[in-house]
């Protein structure tokens, strides 16, 4: 079997008396999106620094594309990164910051991908303002595209979609598929818990720095599932669906329904609605990854 991307192996760091990671063990492997969950605190960002080489562990080793991470390796030119706030000099434009930035590291310009990253962030002529006319959004984006320039095998990003509208987050996890399908391996740390269930194939649940669970995430959320839908006829659509195979309730859920699935897609329940003439306006996925990280973690 081929070694995984990403591999972290009893990693551990401590600040003083706080054990910001302890022991921590997981592994990404190509293609794969995978979400570094936990609470506030958990050590995720720490993780990460250390994974890309800007923090020392104490104990154990990260691995990437089968190098151990160490300052200056060649195995980092190919990995994409945003750590915490995407940082830039706010009196030059956009464009000039990802040249200054690109060049720095002894590259040619010529040689980094423009074209795809500026097509990624998306600013149009916001590109030639100064930095510091953007909003947080347009900051966020701009580092994406900061973090694309090199073509990328790997992307580590931390909290990617900070500071995001509801438009530029939906961009965003379409980019970040986008990516995978490429062939490219991500890592991303996130709190929003739906954001995960939406992009990640997989998820690294920490808690107080150590690990709680791995796995993709339709096994961290259990084999059942739920949706909420809004129809034509709450009645008909009811009765359709507790006669549909791999529904184990539907019920009333004003102003629609909610269904418990077991071994079924959303799309095949949508399919019987319209086939039994009963039209469908909203389909929703529950959030069902929160109630397992939950779970996981334990509720304060």
């Amino acid at each position: 079997m081929a070694e995984p991307v990403i591999s972290v192996s009893g990693l551990t760091k401590r600040f003083g008396e706080v054990l910001a990671v302890d022991g921590l063990d997981f592994a990404v492997d190509q293609g794969e999106v995978c979400g570094l969950l936990g609470p506030n605190g958990a050590g995720k960002t720490t993780t990460i620094r250390m994974l890309v080489g800007l923090v020392f562990a104490d104990a154990g080793e990260a691995r990437l594309l089968g190098h151990r991470v160490r300052p200056r390796d060649p195995a980092l030119s190919r990995v994409g990164m945003m750590i915490e706030e995407a940082a830039f000099v706010p009196y030059l434009s956009g464009a000039r910051n990802l040249r200054l930035w690109w060049e720095a590291g002894g590259s040619k310009w010529a040689d980094a991908d423009v074209d795809t990253s500026l097509s990624v962030a998306g600013l149009g002529d916001a590109i030639n303002r100064k930095v510091k006319t953007y909003s947080q959004g347009m900051k966020q984006r701009l580092g994406l595209a900061r973090a694309l320039l090199s073509r990328p095998d790997v992307l580590v990003l931390d909290e990617p979609t900070s500071g995001l509208d509801p438009g530029e987050m939906r961009e965003v996890r379409q980019l970040l598929r986008r990516v995978s399908e490429a062939g490219a391996t991500v890592l991303l740390s996130s709190h929003l818990l739906a954001e995960v269930e939406q992009v990640c194939t997989n998820a690294v649940v920490m808690d107080k720095g150590k690990l709680v669970a791995e796995g993709a995430v339709r096994d961290l959320i259990g084999a059942s599932g739920s949706v909420y839908l809004e129809v034509s006829n709450v009645r008909r659509a009811i009765a359709t669906l507790k006669k549909l195979p791999g529904v184990r309730r539907a019920e009333p859920d004003p102003p629609g329904i909610t269904v418990e699935l077991e071994g079924i897609k959303r799309s095949d329940v949508v399919a019987a609605l319209v086939h039994a003439r009963i039209g469908v306006e909203t389909v929703t996925a529950r959030h069902q990854l929160e109630d397992a990280f939950l779970g996981l973690v334990g509720e304060e």
